[in-house]
């Protein structure tokens, strides 16, 4: 009689292929390269295919958005939207719209499947160990495409940083790295997209550093690095347009120019924060609306499209519009205009709903400040000299730095397009200069602008995320004892003898919480004994909560200058659950930041 063969369940879950698959090929790769053992190269290695698929994407997408606008807007093949004269017919101005009726109903579409807010790079760095989804990753490249596409401006770097950093999220995964390896892939995933979308390694390696890491370490320099390179190589191999700005003849630089230069950096600083709390009235004045979240893109796609009949400059992300202002010597009142004009259609195109960012609406924007500046001074200060042309590169970087972050990315944008190492000084200072004052005065760049009206805290992409999992409620002692506040000074000493313990919590009859009582301050107070320990009670204001994490926590004793806190259910029952040290909570606080420094470091 044969062996009966074991019966399978079917309600066994399904096997992740992909991981399994990942995961056997790694076990092979090793087995055949030992060097491979070493986790620094499968990270390198790893990072350099991330390079080659952003690089890959990034020119797809690129190609997809020119196909739209040649197939709506009639622009020529090597041409750019924004760097036509006027549009062919004007019912083009309608395209927009048209394009916010298709955004619209993928937003009906996300309402009816119950998708959450999705999640960008940074974010995903900062809170979840680099772990992004591919679901979000591709519906926001696909509302970006359509945005852009048709005529919406805004810039497709949000997309490109997206499509890059889930991909390499979900590869570092399959892979099963370690959270840090995780989040340096993702950094690297960002940086190949914007190294591809510029032709600038340097600058997308920092874009990584900067914005998506947070920090820049010896560590991390090979990997971003290699998906910076390879990124830029694949996207010349696939044609992707380089980003050039050719400027010729350019005056030498005098040290009395660094003056007025550092000021348009100030001005710049000034001007980013001015943008992003524009946005974001514009922002609550569609929400203020009554008409459904779906229709606001459309409305906001007529006014861009009103704006696109005065000058096509204004629409898409601007490339074409920004070669135009540094190949045309243009008068104050154009640039003026046209700087009006583009900051309206990209607040709105924001502000309504379109999905994108300010990365290059930033950089044509500050290149007008910079024109702008430049005329001015000349009326002013006819013995500076300032060129117009540097002042729009530095006022592209120090614009651009408040918006996007990251002084060090837009200098070496400016260096890169350029070819110009002569303005390596006067860009690195305005960039700083602006970098100083939205960081002081403001304190976000637009990202984390949006994060903290959102109700989110993070400021950059420093690994916070393991804050949220320590908890009042994973820190607070349990075994509390606690008395009715109504009983007297004196019963209290007898119920209580001076060593039983060192504090406890007074409640009412309810068990609500009334206080917190220090045994000894109680025992050596000379009021009379047959006052209620009500009176005594301290930190009456100052409860903490379960779900509050260390930094809350951290605020609360701060604030109510406390060493020790009663942690309750929820801040309006009182119901007393236990109670939290200041000294405890510093210690668990301290032992977490190691741990967490060692596996940046790649200890332990």
């Amino acid at each position: 009689m044969s062996a009966s063969r074991p019966v399978l369940s079917r309600n066994r879950p399904p096997r992740n292929r992909p991981q399994v698959y990942a995961r056997r090929l790694r076990a092979v790769l090793i087995r055949s390269l030992p060097l491979l053992e070493a986790r620094g190269i499968v990270v390198v290695i790893l990072a350099g295919v991330v390079g080659v698929m952003a690089g890959i994407l990034v020119t797809a997408m690129s190609q997809i958005v020119q196909d739209l606008h040649g197939l709506l807007f009639g622009v020529q093949p090597g041409g750019r939207l924004s760097g036509m004269f006027s549009l062919a017919n004007p019912m083009q101005a309608l395209i927009p719209a048209i394009g916010g009726i298709l955004l619209g109903l993928t937003v009906i579409w996300l309402r009816i499947r119950k998708f959450r807010t999705p999640i960008d790079p940074i974010e995903a760095n900062a809170l979840y160990g680099g772990r992004m989804s591919l679901t979000d990753t591709f519906i926001i490249a696909g509302q970006t495409m359509i945005s852009s596409g048709f005529g919406a401006s805004v810039g497709l770097e949000a997309g490109y940083t997206q499509v890059g950093s889930g991909l390499a999220s979900r590869l570092a995964r399959m892979f099963r790295l370690r959270r840090n390896d995780v989040r340096i892939l993702v950094g690297c995933g960002a940086a190949g997209a914007i190294a591809a979308a510029f032709d600038a390694p340097l600058t997308g390696a920092f874009y990584g550093f900067e914005l998506v890491i947070g920090i820049y370490s010896v560590a991390n320099v090979a990997p971003v690095m290699t998906a910076a390179i390879c990124a830029s190589l694949t996207a010349e191999m696939f044609g992707g347009v380089p980003f050039p700005l050719e400027l010729s003849g350019l005056p030498a630089l005098t040290p009395s120019q660094y003056v007025p230069f550092l000021l348009l950096g100030l001005l710049g600083g000034a001007a980013s924060i001015a943008i992003m709390h524009l946005v974001t009235l514009i922002e609550r004045g569609f929400a203020r609306l009554s008409v459904d979240t779906s229709l606001r893109p459309v409305i906001g796609g007529v006014i861009v499209g009103m704006l696109g009949l005065i000058t096509p400059q204004v629409l898409s992300s601007g490339h074409g519009a920004l070669h135009r202002e540094f190949s045309m010597n243009y008068g104050l009142a154009v640039v003026a205009s046209v700087f009006v004009l583009k900051l309206a259609a990209s607040a709105v195109s924001l502000g309504s709903g379109f999905r994108g960012g300010l990365f290059f609406a930033s950089l044509f924007l500050g290149a007008l400040l910079g024109k702008a500046f430049a005329d001015v001074m000349l009326v002013i200060s006819p013995a500076t000299g300032i060129d117009p042309a540097v002042a729009a590169v530095v006022g592209m970087t120090s614009l651009a730095v408040g918006v996007v972050g990251g002084p060090l990315t837009m200098t070496f944008l400016a260096l890169e397009s350029t070819r110009d190492l002569t303005l390596t000084g006067v860009v690195l200072a305005a960039s700083i200069m602006s970098a100083i004052l939205v960081r002081e005065t403001f304190g976000y760049s637009f990202s984390t602008w949006r994060f903290h009206l959102r109700g989110e805290t993070i400021r950059s992409a420093h690994d916070v995320g393991w804050m949220r999992s320590l908890t009042v409620g994973s820190m607070m002692r349990k075994d509390i004892k606690t008395i009715d506040a109504a009983t007297t000074l004196a019963a209290f000493r007898k119920e209580v003898p001076l060593g039983s313990a060192q504090r406890v919590i007074a409640v009412d009859a309810g068990d609500h919480y009334v206080g917190v009582l220090i045994v000894a301050e109680l025992h050596s107070d000379l009021t009379d004994g047959e006052v209620t320990v009500r009176d005594l009670a301290k930190y009456k204001d100052a409860v903490l909560v379960p779900s509050m994490n260390v930094q809350a926590a951290a605020e609360t004793f701060q604030r109510a200058g406390a060493e020790e806190l009663a942690v309750v259910e929820d801040f309006t029952d009182h119901i007393v659950l236990g109670l939290l040290t200041e000294g405890h909570l510093m210690r668990r606080y301290a032992e977490e930041l190691d741990k967490a420094r060692r596996d940046l470091s790649g200890e332990g």
